[in-house]
């Protein structure tokens, strides 16, 4: 979280005096709403996901290139690179993936604050906002996609390797790759499933799009 554009705070307790009126409770409520929806959802994090996953991969793409060069080298020249590569390589899943750690735990932070924030009142014209399911569609389509494409580099590319023609380097490659976009998918989807229920419990029973439908 940067200095310069940090994250809405956590409300005051209940009965602090706070807020002079329920109004300003619902004006100030609405605008940490607004803004943490933007930073839970939205479509520059999603975006920040896969830059960073696809950073990730390509350093695990140059790692594992130099473990198969570091295997077939013959003389020094081929150490040297293999050496060269595997730098790159971690040069690039290192700082990635630490900030992929620090989003999830922002992530966590933010889903805090915003059941604290919705926690203090309730106003359904405005909350029905939160649901987006377009956006929450954003999310799960492309992630769905991302778990399903994974699940089969990790599974059934080494199921249907072929000995002789298939390298072991070349499997555990695409093994890890399957892994990278498995865990990038279930992230994306846990996200868009999560926010999408929280959206849905602050509306009324009788105007939740479930409810309607069911009618």
């Amino acid at each position: 979280m940067s200095r310069r554009d940090p994250l809405p705070p956590p409300p005051p307790p209940q009965g602090t005096g706070a807020w002079p009126h329920r109004y300003a409770l619902l004006a100030d409520r609405a605008r940490a709403l607004d803004e943490l929806h933007r930073r839970s959802v939205g479509v520059s994090v999603l975006a920040s996901l896969w830059a960073l996953a696809g950073g990730f991969a390509a350093g695990w793409v140059l790692f594992a290139s130099a473990l198969r060069v570091f295997a077939e080298a013959v003389d020094p020249l081929g150490v040297l690179i293999a050496g060269v590569l595997a730098v790159l390589g971690l040069g690039l899943m290192v700082p990635t993936g630490l900030l992929i750690g620090f989003g999830l735990t922002r992530d966590a932070t933010v889903r805090r604050r915003l059941r604290a924030w919705s926690a203090l009142d309730t106003d359904p014209p405005r909350d029905a906002a939160y649901v987006t399911p377009g956006l929450g569609l954003t999310w799960l389509l492309p992630s769905f996609v991302l778990c399903g494409c994974g699940l089969w580099l990790s599974f059934v590319v080494p199921a249907t390797a072929r000995r002789g023609e298939d390298t072991l380097l070349g499997v555990v490659l695409l093994m890890g790759l399957g892994m990278i976009a498995w865990l990038t998918g279930l992230i994306g989807t846990a996200k868009a499933v999560a926010h999408y229920r929280w959206a849905l419990r602050l509306l009324p029973r009788g105007a939740r799009p479930d409810t309607a439908s069911a009618r």
